[in-house]
């Protein structure tokens, strides 16, 4: 009788489980069709059950406005209820309000921990912001080399941003070796997943370069985004 009651408990789990992954997933749909009321709808109960993905969800919503009335306290405080659950978006996106000033006073060092947080679970924004933060020196002491290092662990993830930052870093020799080739390869890339500055910040670069590292800079490109972002060296 008790392994029955635990194989129906367990039965119930997956199907709770399952329900909250689809509705989920409708929201998500709703949000790509432009359909932020249905979204906030499917959200709202969700995040009532104390769902993290739903609370961060719908502090994005809060936070741009969309379908309901732009709130930024109520999105930081959605995303700090979705953060302490350990939701690696939610200590992302609070972390990124603690950084603009938005619902929160502007602290960069709250900031900072909230993008080591997020950027331990691997969560590739952070680890971007992060590389952003130690570049400028903002919440941490400046410093370039871990800058690089954060930039390229969201880099390797298709992070296009971070792909642009690490650009910039070897356009300028700061955290790493100046390389013009590196520099373009990763510019090339970022304008691949269709960040524009990336594209104009190739162009720019390629004026400083001869005819042969272009061509040996877009071998390393081919080489980088065949192999998923693991062979870029």
């Amino acid at each position: 009788m008790l392994q029955r009651f635990f194989m129906v408990l367990a039965t119930l789990v997956l199907l709770s489980t399952s329900a909250i992954a689809q509705s989920l997933s409708d929201a998500q749909e709703a949000y790509e069709a432009g359909d932020y009321q249905t979204a906030v709808r499917i959200l709202m109960p969700l995040v009532e059950q104390g769902n993290s993905a739903a609370q961060n969800n719908l502090g994005v919503l809060y936070n741009k406005g969309l379908g309901v009335p732009q709130d930024y306290e109520q999105a930081a405080k959605l995303y700090r209820l979705a953060a302490e659950q350990g939701n690696s978006d939610g200590q992302a996106n609070l972390g990124v309000l603690y950084v603009e000033g938005l619902g929160v006073p502007q602290d960069y060092v709250k900031a900072v921990e909230y993008f080591m947080l997020a950027a331990e679970r691997g969560q590739d924004g952070a680890q971007n912001a992060l590389g952003v933060m130690y570049a400028n020196g903002q919440g941490v002491p400046q410093d370039y080399v871990k800058a690089v290092e954060y930039s390229m662990l969201a880099a390797e993830q298709g992070n296009a941003g971070a792909q642009v930052t690490l650009g910039l870093a070897y356009a300028s020799g700061l955290g790493v070796p100046q390389d013009y080739e590196l520099a373009h390869m990763w510019f090339n890339l970022a304008s691949a997943l269709g960040l524009e500055n990336g594209a104009e910040l190739r162009e720019m670069i390629a004026n400083d370069m001869s005819q042969n590292q272009v061509e040996r800079a877009q071998l390393l490109s081919r080489q980088c985004f065949a192999s998923n972002y693991k062979d870029c060296m």
